[in-house]
């Protein structure tokens, strides 16, 4: 499971040191693709094989379903860690989730993201808000 936010640096070939904590998790490879909010959601190989044949399960006739597939599968980038625990974040996904060299890592249970620091901090101070307003119970969670 991915937990905690870590702060590693981009380099100057785009590479990550991925957080000590997730390597093990991510070893065998993993997948990069577009996140929401536009961010860069980082899964492992057999999670992301698990959301893909969900979404093999949609109706093709689903345009919704369609469109999030096209924009999901067309981002995503399988990688392999090297022994240092570094991962190349393409430049494609780079410019999509503005990032510059100082980033912010966070687990997310399933996934880990990877967010431009600045963006990070601005969604953290403008959602924490609500988060602490929360009083109905969230469907799945509470």
């Amino acid at each position: 499971m991915f937990l905690g936010t870590h702060s590693p640096r981009l380099d100057e070939k785009g590479r990550i040191i991925l957080p000590a904590k997730f390597r093990e998790e991510l070893s065998d490879g993993l997948v990069l693709t577009r996140g929401q909010e536009r961010c860069i959601y980082v899964f492992s190989q057999r999670e992301f094989e698990r959301i893909h044949e969900q979404m093999r399960q949609a109706p093709i006739s689903s345009r919704q379903a369609r469109d999030y597939s096209r924009v999901f599968l067309s981002g995503a980038s399988d990688e392999v860690p090297d022994k240092q625990g570094r991962v190349t974040i393409p430049a494609a996904l780079r410019t999509y989730a503005g990032l510059d060299r100082e980033l912010a890592v966070i687990g997310a249970g399933t996934r880990a993201e990877i967010w431009d620091a600045q963006a990070w901090a601005d969604y953290l101070e403008e959602k924490e808000h609500s988060f602490s307003d929360t009083d109905d119970a969230i469907p799945g969670i509470f």
